[in-house]
C-alpha cells in the first residue's frame, strides 16, 4: 500500500515526531541529546526552518517548527537524521538504522492549535513520569517559555507573544496554561495527527486545500472507522491565559 502523503505548507506550523527504530533508544546520555540539538541548532539555520518548541524523550523525540517552503521541512528533517545517526553509530559502535522510517508530520493550524500543541509537547516527560514539572527536564523547550533559560535554538511564535505585553506576563500566562495539562482528547488529537501526517485544522482552513491536496486535506468517506483526531473537524479547548 502507497504510504499517505503528508501535507507540509509554507509558514505554516507542524507538529513533527521522529522515533527509535523498535521504540528502541536513540539517547543514551545527556551527551548524546546535546549533540542532536547542536544538529537541529544548524540545520534549521541553513533550511530558515523556525523552531517553536521540542521536547527530547528516550527513544523520540517531538518538534513544532514552521518551514518557509515545502521542502525545507523535509530538508531539514533528512540532514538531521543523517548527521546524528552517523555519529551515533560511532559514538556507540554500532551500525545499521536508527530511526522507525521517515519522521511524521502533521499541519497544525496555528490560531486554533499552535499553543495547545506547545503544551503538549512540552508537558511529554511529565505524562511519562520523567519528572514531576515541566521545567524539570532539561531536554525541552519548557525552561524557555517559561523563563528559566533563553536558548537561541527557539524562534517564539507572534501567538505565544500575544500571552502578554512583557516577558513576565508571557511566562506567568504560560505557566498558567501548562497547569492545566492537556486534556485527554488533545493528547489523542495530537499524537494521531502527526503519526499519520494528517492537519488537526478547522473545516473552514482546510476547504481551500481540498482540491490541491485531496488525501490529505479531505475528511474520508463515510463507512471507515471514524478518527476525530484526523478529520480537522475537532474543536480544542480556548486558550486561557
Amino acid at each position: 500500500m502507497a504510504r499517505l502523503p503528508r501535507l507540509i505548507l509554507a509558514d505554516q506550523p507542524h507538529h513533527i515526531i521522529l522515533r527509535g527504530n523498535n521504540r528502541q533508544a536513540i539517547f543514551f546520555s545527556d551527551l548524546d541529546r546535546q549533540h542532536l540539538l547542536n544538529i537541529l541548532a544548524e540545520v534549521s539555520v541553513v533550511n530558515k526552518v523556525a523552531l517553536h518548541a521540542y521536547v527530547l524523550m528516550d527513544n523520540h523525540f517531538h518538534l513544532l517548527a514552521t518551514p518557509p517552503s515545502a521542502d525545507a521541512l523535509s530538508r531539514m528533517m533528512q540532514a538531521l537524521g543523517r548527521r546524528y545517526v552517523g555519529w551515533f553509530n560511532a559514538r556507540h559502535q554500532r551500525s545499521g538504522t536508527l530511526w522507525e522510517g521517515r519522521f511524521r508530520a502533521g499541519l497544525i493550524e496555528g490560531e486554533r492549535h499552535l499553543l495547545a500543541c506547545m503544551r503538549y509537547v512540552e508537558l511529554n516527560p511529565v505524562r511519562a513520569g520523567l519528572c514531576p514539572q515541566p521545567q524539570d527536564w532539561p531536554w525541552s523547550s519548557a525552561r524557555h517559555h517559561l523563563g528559566l533559560e533563553r536558548l537561541g535554538v527557539i524562534t517564539e511564535h507572534p501567538l505565544y507573544w500575544s500571552l502578554g505585553n512583557t516577558p513576565f506576563d508571557r511566562e506567568h500566562a504560560w505557566r498558567e496554561f501548562m497547569d492545566q495539562g492537556v486534556p485527554a482528547h488533545e493528547q489523542a488529537l495530537f499524537t494521531a495527527a502527526a503519526l499519520r501526517g494528517r492537519p488537526v485544522a478547522s473545516e473552514a482552513f482546510l476547504k481551500p486545500l481540498e482540491e490541491a491536496h485531496p488525501r490529505v486535506a479531505q475528511k474520508r468517506p463515510r463507512g471507515r472507522p471514524r478518527k476525530a483526531v484526523i478529520d480537522g473537524s475537532a474543536t480544542l479547548a480556548p486558550f486561557k491565559s
